[in-house]
């Protein structure tokens, strides 16, 4: 358990938002709730956004890029099943938050994020609340991060058109990766497990993401 730089601050919001969004609306994986009730996601947005910080909508968090909504990083979470010999691959870092949770729940996570700026202050953030599971690169994520493939988990927190295809070879067989397909008007967040090397999808929510860019985005 990491510890909070200020405990006392937001702690009933934060219960609050757990207890509403998240498992009122279905979501019971005591471990997901637990690391959901523990992680300070104010620490992850500017101050001016901190009467937000728990509220279920996304919040700016510069270069364009949003900190997803609480129900849809828990239904992510879920889908994902992580355990704690999991190792994990995150695209798209964004403010940290999701990256600060998947810590909470596996045994290492890699977290690639294409703005240098984001990168940095994920890095300073995720420090600063003790984490010492996570690595963050700054790079293309739609070509993963073939150093420490196979994966068990990925998780990818930008919308594509279809799958890149560096992300299915460098997930482990039998292992589980979630993503948002579609247009920006109209998207999927999909959990995708491979098995025999061939992905078997399943549809989870419709959802709205900033675009994956990069080389297969």
């Amino acid at each position: 358990m990491r510890a909070d730089p200020q405990p006392n601050i937001f702690t009933h919001e934060r219960h609050g938002m757990v207890e509403a969004q998240i498992r009122r609306r279905g979501i019971h994986n005591q471990r997901i709730l637990n690391a959901m009730s523990r992680v300070p996601r104010h620490s992850f947005v500017s101050p001016e956004y901190w009467s937000q910080a728990y509220n279920d909508h996304p919040i700016p968090i510069g270069e364009g890029q949003t900190i997803s909504q609480p129900y849809i990083v828990a239904i992510t979470l879920d889908a994902l099943s992580p355990t704690t010999a999991d190792v994990v691959l995150e695209i798209g870092t964004g403010s940290g938050y999701q990256t600060a949770l998947l810590a909470e729940l596996c045994q290492h996570v890699y977290s690639v994020e294409l703005h240098e700026s984001l990168a940095e202050k994920a890095k300073s953030t995720l420090t600063e609340l003790g984490y010492r599971n996570v690595t963050v690169i700054t790079g293309d994520g739609t070509q993963g991060f073939p150093q420490h493939a196979p994966y068990d988990v990925i998780a990818v927190a930008a919308a594509a058109t279809d799958l890149p295809q560096p992300l299915l070879d460098q997930l482990k067989d039998g292992g589980r990766l979630v993503i948002p397909i579609g247009v920006p008007e109209v998207q999927q967040l999909q959990l995708i497990r491979k098995r025999n090397g061939v992905p078997v999808i399943t549809v989870l929510e419709g959802c709205r993401f900033v675009p994956l860019i990069g080389a297969q985005g």
